[in-house]
């Protein structure tokens, strides 16, 4: 009877360290499955992507993790969206996917464009207004951009953008960028109003304006911008007209072309709206967009007694020359005239000589071809 009880019990034993033994087994092949599929997703992310040259990927504004991992395995730049996704929110620390344009390098790791897509800069896309331009040409500058979205139909007021480059997001509506210019010429001529010298004779932010956009039209010289403004405020102080040429421009093209001449004479002594030459004071609307150092020149223009000016050279870099009496502006005026009579025959010269050349040329090949 012993005998049977202990053989009962070595057997028990033995099919305990059995099970044991196998469920051991079991916990080894599962660790080695664990960490076979761990090693394997790692080298997944973490090893060279499929991309075979460099590319710029787009995450639309309010795309989702999963969503974006999907279109990254569908445009090749990936190997798989559930690793990239689920293994990459598991690693890294940062989970907010950044809106814009990226640019992937060949052969990116997952990890690498996790990281590009959460920490990394966007592409800079930008509109860069000009100094001095109309609004109708800032439009089509906004409308022309296909990275934008929407249509700005009706043209804003004249002189209510700031001109400057507005940053933005491929996919961002046109007004979302007319809106930030308009909001910072409203912030910048606040500024510029308030910080004013107390005695110009200017009544409103809106007449401050309407004279920088002249300002800004008058001289592409920087440097000239409070001197131009001088006058301007000094001809406004003794009721003088303010005679300037680009307002007698701006009332026949309001704004909405170029004029690609001179202006006429009888364009001189027609009264319209905005001919300076006709009308006192300053004319209803601005005629530019001016920029943040035009309305400053305004706010704060030069001291001096100068009245008139004209330019000093053919090109308009060249600048200007200011007189204080019509007699002195005369000759100033004169100077200027003999000194683009020169250029102008120059530049004919040049044309012609260029022509006789080309002719020559065009001979000279003649007789090739014949021989």
């Amino acid at each position: 009877m012993n005998d049977r009880r202990k053989r009962r019990r070595r057997r028990s034993g033995n099919a305990l360290v059995d099970i044991l033994n196998g469920l051991l087994t079991l916990l080894v092949i599962g660790l080695v499955v664990v960490a076979g599929g761990f090693i394997f997703v790692a080298s997944q992310y973490y090893g060279e992507g499929p991309l075979g040259e460099e590319r710029v990927f787009r995450v639309e504004s309010g795309s989702s993790l999963s969503s974006t991992a999907t279109r990254l395995e569908e445009q090749g730049l990936i190997s798989n969206a559930l690793i990239f996704s689920q293994f990459g929110t598991r690693v890294e620390q940062n989970t907010v996917i950044k809106a814009g344009d990226f640019r992937i390098p060949a052969g990116a790791s997952m990890a690498e464009i996790y990281k590009e897509l959460t920490e990394g800069n966007p592409l800079r896309y930008a509109v860069v207004i000009p100094e001095g331009w109309t609004v109708w040409q800032a439009i089509q500058r906004i409308n022309a951009d296909d990275r934008l979205t929407g249509a700005i139909g009706q043209l804003p007021p004249e002189g209510s953008i700031l001109p400057g480059s507005y940053d933005y997001t491929p996919g961002d509506t046109r007004q979302s960028v007319l809106d930030k210019m308009q909001l910072a010429m409203t912030q910048a001529l606040a500024e510029v109003w308030e910080t004013r010298q107390p005695d110009l004779p200017l009544a409103s932010p809106a007449e401050l304006l309407i004279l920088a956009s002249v300002v800004e039209k008058e001289t592409g010289v920087a440097s000239e911008r409070p001197q131009v403004a001088a006058v301007f405020v000094n001809r406004l102080r003794t009721g003088m007209r303010l005679q300037s040429d680009p307002t007698i421009i701006y009332g026949i093209t309001l704004g909405q072309s170029t004029l690609d001449r001179g202006i006429r004479r009888s364009e001189i002594e027609e009264r319209t709206a905005y001919n300076t030459y006709q009308i006192d004071g300053l004319p209803p609307t601005p005629i530019a967009n001016p920029g943040i150092d035009a309305l400053r020149a305004v706010a704060h223009p030069d001291e001096h007694n100068y009245l008139y000016f004209v330019a000093k050279g053919a090109t308009p870099r060249e600048g200007h020359v200011f007189a204080e009496t019509y007699a002195e502006h005369q000759r100033n005026v004169a100077a200027y005239r003999a000194i683009a009579a020169e250029a102008a025959a120059q530049a004919e010269a040049e044309a012609e000589a260029a022509r006789q050349a080309l002719e020559a040329e065009e001979a000279e090949e003649a007789g090739e071809v014949q021989q």
